[in-house]
Parts: structure tokens; C-alpha cells; sequence
């Protein structure tokens, strides 16, 4: 058999031979740090015996699955360790997963201390080195394998498989695991991972089921590298929305009145109120949106004609019971419904589209109880809404200029680089979802497609994402973690007008259907936020700050000229407090930065005398003295032009005494 590698050269066999084997013969260097084969394009187990002509490449800790083999070995040893320290546990699934593993148990809760002491029993067993020996059985008898090891969650996804499957497990020195594979020869190649956490989880996802212990982890091919992604981690953890938010005042959740439905504080609120009246002036003034003002409720009637109740139903709040009340009630998930027949009110001409109705939307949805975390994902949040009623002949431009909205205003909040795009398609072995029939999804798509070409932005296409209405175009973000949440969403609906019977009068005289753009500018405030806060780690634009300036008087003999600079500052819409505590300069200099404060202005006698302002900034450091007429006209033009001044390199500088 020929053998083709990688570089094009050719080997040549004449009998069967493990890629294990392959890679001893290509070099004894490789087969040690071999992870897996690359079979014909297929990613195999190092034990895979190749009995034909083929292409292999053989994949190491330099490729992402060399890793992702390393990873899912480590989660092997930690259930191993598991089992060791805690008899009692029963292991569930381990799998490697983007930036490490896990694995899930059946136990009680794990400690920061219990996690310290499975990492000393994970170094053992790499230490004891055993080698790791695949083994296949037939489904019943490996079913009863996994009974006689009580083993119940095993036995459950080995019932799931078809009964002529051949299962296949791995033993590492006496402990067996349930798996696919692939995996390393020996625990001994698993030489760089840490425990990070543990968190509960459901078994299999679902929340009626058991309640597991999931244990995270990572593991990389040195100690380097493990120390490179560990300091990011850390820096992770620091930017990490849900800690910082609360540590800077911005916001607070209370059990008593629920998960997902966070209380924000002034700090909190005055910066969604700035990001709101933003967006709502952009869009009113300089991109031709009409404003409207809709319940935050309406009866379970008017989602049955949108769709929502029999698409959408499990994720509303409904109340009610359609079998007992008269009038069942649902708190709404979106908007749309509602502005049609804001819509519906008046009858339109053709010379009155495109007809753009925008709206600040509460909206609720039944988010599962797991999905949960900070602001990204919330039960009750405000959203920039907007829904256009277009003629068919305007489509595309106006998908366009909902795109050209969209990345202006990331790009005024900084973050249009830190953005990818999704054509979220529907699911087409799964039509029942969705409105419309072939030609529709393939017509609307395309469309969507185009823009995303005309913008020369790149793209993926994702199926099932589509709402059951039409095709989106998602904008994408990451946390700090890593986890992707879409936070603007432009969606094209050709079908939904018959449901609720909009029309437009065209040049004869009839009556069309329009098409429908569903579109945010902003997106969801509450996520907003959180992105903000991760990707500024609370330093915030001047102009978004809750509070942009601090005047510090140097002692109490100055508080009444700093509250004449305060009440100067406040005249020019600047938000400024003063710091009049009985407290050394440098106390409050250093307090004001702790609290990532744009600017300071420390005051004197000199400052009074001479009308003007000592200035510190989390910027440049000492901006030396201006007058306090050069300060307001500096910083209401940064206000005004909502520029993102970079921090400096500073000087480390002694406070005035």
C-alpha cells in the first residue's frame, strides 16, 4: 500500500500498519510527539490500523487537534483522579472543548481545595505513566460492562446507541472510559494543565434532569504556554463584566427578585440612559426614523397572528391558562407585532415608504435558568428596535443603510474591530420552523448575501440560526471568556405582511404586500454594557462616564471655589462631583484613579487666585495647570465628539502637597 504524507513524499507498505507505526517509521522524534493521524482529511486515534492506499498527515501538539487529543487525554485523567479521591462520583462526559476541557459528575459540589488536590493526584498518574489501551465490545456486553462498574450515566448513552454498534472504550492502567477517542499513547503525554474551576450543569443540557459538577480545565503541550494562556485567563477574570460591574457600582442582582433580572444604579443607569438618548437622537435626526411607544403586553390573540405562539411560544412569559381564562396574556419577546398595526393605523402610499419605526423596547424572554450570566443574558432587557416597511424595489438599499448604521455606531463605541458576521440561514431538513417555502429562503438569503459581499466584510454562513420568518445578518462579539453572543441583528421578512394584512397603495391604485427589515442599531443595552465594560475594563469614554470629573479641593479652605469649578463644569452638561473629605491630596488622587475616573482637578490656593485648575488624567497623568475655560472647552469637545483618548505611558508623579 502507498502511504502519501503531507510534503507529497510516498510510503510504502506491504502489510498493515498503525499510524503510530507510520510515524516510528518516518522518525523516531515524531512518534514521540505524535497525537493523532489525519486520514484521508479524518482525524483518527494513533492506533488506527491503515490496511490501503491513503493520505496521512501525522498531527501533533502544534496543530489545534494534537491539542484537542492532549485535552481530551487530561479529561480522562481527572475522571480517573475523580474516582480515586471520591469512589462515590459517577463520571458522566468529558470532552475537549475550544480553549480546554471538562468533564461532568454526579457528585457533591467541588472546592478550590478539592480541585488543588485532584490536580496532585492527575500529576500521579501521569507520573505512573501507564500506557493508554483501546479496547471495542459489543453494545450488550458493553452495557454490562458499565453496570457491573455502576456506571449509570455510561449504561444510559450506551442504550442510545443502535444495537449493532460496536463500542469502544480506553483503559489507562485499570481505569476505563466510555470513548470514541482519540487519545494519546501514554498518560505521560499529558505534561502542562491546571483545574479552573467547577460549576454545576445539567445532565445532557437539560434542566429536568440530574444536577452534575462539572470540573473545567485546560492543558497545553508545555508550561510555557499553559503560563501564556493562564495570564490571559487572569486578565480575563479582571476585565470579566460580572465581577467588575458590581466592584464599580454599576449594577446588583438580589434572589428575592430573581436571576436574570439585574437592578442597575445611578452609575449604571446613567450610562445606558447616555447610550440610550444617543441612539435614539441618531436615529431620529439623521437617519429618518419615526418613534413609537407599545405595551409591554399584549393577548395571546395577536402572537398567535405574527407566529410567535406557535414558534416561539416556550421562550414567553405567559400568563394565564388558555384552558381556564377567558384572555390569556403574554408579556412580549419583540416588538414587531405591535408596530404593524402602529403601522396599520393610517393607510400608506407607495411615496410614504421606506416607513421607518424605531422603538426603546422592553422585552422579556423565558431564558433557561442555566444560560444565565450577568447582563449578556437576561430575562427582562432593552433593546435599540427597529422595523422598516419597505417597498420590494428598496430592499437592498435599505439593508444597506441599516449595515452602515449598525457599524457606525460600533465604531463611534470602539468596537467595530472586535466584531465578525454571520448570514444566519434557515435549517432545510427542518422546514416545518419556518415561513415560506424553498424559493423564499434561497431569494432572501441571497439578498442578505449581497450586502454582506457589497461591504467587503468577511462572513460566515450558519444554518438554523434564521428567525422562522426570514434570514439575518448576526454581528458577532466574544467575551472575555471566549463565548460568542450576537449583539446587532439586520433581518430580512418577505412573508410576514399577509399574516396581518399590510399594504401599501402603489402608482395604479392597488394594493401590495411590503417587505419587512427588522433591524437593532445598537442592539440590547443590558449586553451592551457588559461588552463595554470588558472591552474598556471600566475606563469607559469620557463621554459614557457616570462620572467624567472629580474636582479635589487641598484641603476644606478651597471647597468653595471647587464647587464654583463644579457648578461651572455642570453648566456645560459636564457630570462632575467634588471630593470635599477631610482627606490628604494624594488619598484622593489615588482614589479617583481606583475608580477609573477620566479627569481630576485638583485646586488651591494658587488655582483660586489665578482662576484656573491643576489636571490629571487617566490618560497622559499631569496635565498641568489651564483655566478652568480651557478645561470645560477641551472637555466638552470630547464629550461632544465622543473621542476615545488613549492612555499614555505615565511618570509615576508626586501629588501637589
Amino acid at each position: 500500500m502507498k502511504i502519501t504524507l503531507k510534503d507529497g513524499s510516498i510510503k510504502e507498505y506491504s502489510e498493515a500498519k498503525s499510524v503510530y507505526e507510520i510515524a516510528e517509521d518516518i522518525s523516531a522524534g515524531l512518534a514521540r510527539v505524535a497525537c493523532a493521524g489525519e486520514l484521508d482529511g479524518e482525524i483518527v486515534d494513533l492506533r488506527t490500523i491503515i490496511d490501503k492506499d491513503c493520505s496521512l498527515n501525522i498531527v501533533t501538539a502544534s496543530d489545534p487537534e494534537g491539542l484537542r487529543v492532549i485535552r481530551h487525554t487530561a479529561s480522562h485523567i481527572l475522571a480517573e483522579a475523580v474516582k480515586r479521591l471520591f469512589p462515590d462520583a459517577k463520571v458522566t462526559i468529558g470532552p475537549a472543548i475550544d480553549d480546554g476541557f471538562y468533564y461532568d459528575f454526579d457528585a457533591e459540589p467541588f472546592s478550590r481545595e478539592d480541585l488543588d488536590n485532584l490536580e496532585a493526584e492527575m500529576k500521579k498518574i501521569i507520573k505512573e505513566g501507564h500506557e493508554i489501551k483501546r479496547f471495542t465490545l459489543p453494545r450488550a456486553e458493553a452495557i454490562q460492562f458499565m453496570q457491573e462498574r455502576n456506571e449509570p450515566y455510561k449504561v444510559e448513552l450506551i442504550e442510545d446507541l443502535p444495537e449493532d454498534a460496536e463500542i469502544s472504550f480506553y483503559d489507562q492502567g485499570g481505569f476505563v472510559d466510555l470513548c470514541a477517542g482519540p487519545h494519546l499513547m501514554s498518560t505521560r503525554g499529558v505534561k502542562a494543565y491546571k483545574l479552573i474551576s467547577s460549576s454545576m450543569a445539567y445532565w445532557r443540557g437539560d434542566s429536568d434532569k440530574a444536577r452534575l459538577q462539572r470540573i473545567y480545565g485546560t492543558a497545553y503541550n508545555n508550561k510555557e504556554e499553559l503560563k501564556e494562556h493562564l495570564d490571559k485567563l487572569a486578565d480575563a477574570k479582571m476585565r470579566d463584566h460580572n465581577r467588575l460591574g458590581r466592584e464599580m457600582g454599576l449594577f446588583t442582582t438580589v434572589d428575592v427578585i430573581g436571576q436574570g433580572l439585574p437592578l442597575f444604579t445611578p452609575k449604571g443607569t446613567k450610562i445606558i440612559m447616555k447610550l440610550q438618548r444617543w441612539i435614539e437622537d441618531l436615529e431620529d435626526n439623521e437617519w429618518g426614523y419615526v418613534r413609537t411607544r407599545t405595551p409591554l403586553m399584549a393577548k395571546s390573540d395577536l402572537y398567535k397572528i405574527s407566529g410567535h405562539w406557535d414558534h416561539y411560544k416556550d421562550g414567553m412569559f405567559v400568563l394565564g391558562d388558555e384552558e381556564k381564562d377567558k384572555e390569556v396574556f403574554a408579556l412580549r419577546p419583540m416588538t414587531c407585532p405591535f408596530q404593524y398595526y402602529v403601522y396599520k393605523n393610517e393607510q400608506h402610499s407607495y411615496k410614504d415608504l421606506p416607513y421607518r419605526m424605531s422603538e426603546t423596547s422592553t422585552l422579556f424572554r423565558s431564558e433557561d435558568s442555566g444560560e444565565m450570566h450577568g447582563l449578556t443574558r437576561v430575562r427582562q432587557f432593552t433593546i435599540s428596535e427597529a422595523h422598516l416597511v419597505i417597498r420590494p424595489d428598496q430592499a437592498e438599499e435599505e439593508l444597506k443603510s441599516c449595515f452602515d448604521l449598525a457599524y457606525y455606531v460600533l465604531s463611534v463605541l470602539g468596537l467595530e474591530k472586535d466584531v465578525t458576521f454571520r448570514l444566519s440561514k434557515w435549517d432545510p431538513n427542518n422546514k416545518k420552523k419556518y415561513l415560506g417555502d424553498d424559493n423564499y429562503w434561497n431569494s432572501t438569503q441571497q439578498a442578505l448575501r449581497d450586502v454582506l459581499h457589497e461591504k467587503g466584510v468577511s462572513f460566515v454562513e450558519a444554518d438554523g440560526e434564521a428567525a422562522f420568518y426570514g434570514p439575518k445578518i448576526d454581528i458577532q462579539t466574544k467575551n472575555v471568556y471566549g463565548k460568542e453572543d450576537t449583539m446587532i441583528t439586520i433581518q430580512l421578512d418577505c412573508a410576514i405582511a399577509d399574516n396581518f394584512d399590510l399594504y401599501y397603495i402603489d402608482q395604479n391604485g392597488e394594493k401590495i404586500r411590503p417587505y419587512i427589515i427588522h433591524r437593532t442599531s445598537l442592539g440590547c443595552y443590558e449586553r451592551t454594557l457588559a461588552w463595554l465594560i470588558e472591552k474598556y475594563a471600566g475606563k469607559f469614554p469620557t463621554w459614557l462616564c457616570p462620572e467624567q470629573v472629580r474636582v479635589l479641593p487641598i484641603s476644606e479652605k478651597y471647597a468653595d471655589y471647587a464647587n464654583k469649578v463644579a457648578a461651572e463644569l455642570k453648566k456645560n452638561g459636564v457630570d462632575v462631583t467634588v471630593d470635599e473629605r477631610s482627606e490628604k491630596i494624594g488619598y484622593k488622587i489615588r482614589e479617583a484613579r481606583m475608580d477609573r475616573l477620566p479627569y481630576m482637578l485638583v485646586v488651591g490656593a494658587q488655582e483660586e487666585a489665578d482662576g484656573t485648575v491643576s489636571v490629571r488624567s487617566r490618560f497622559a497623568g499631569d496635565e498641568g495647570v489651564k483655566t478652568l475655560s480651557e478645561f470645560i472647552s477641551q472637555i466638552c469637545e470630547e464629550i461632544r465628539t465622543k473621542a476615545i483618548r488613549k492612555e499614555e505611558p505615565q511618570v509615576q508623579e508626586k501629588p501637589n502637597a
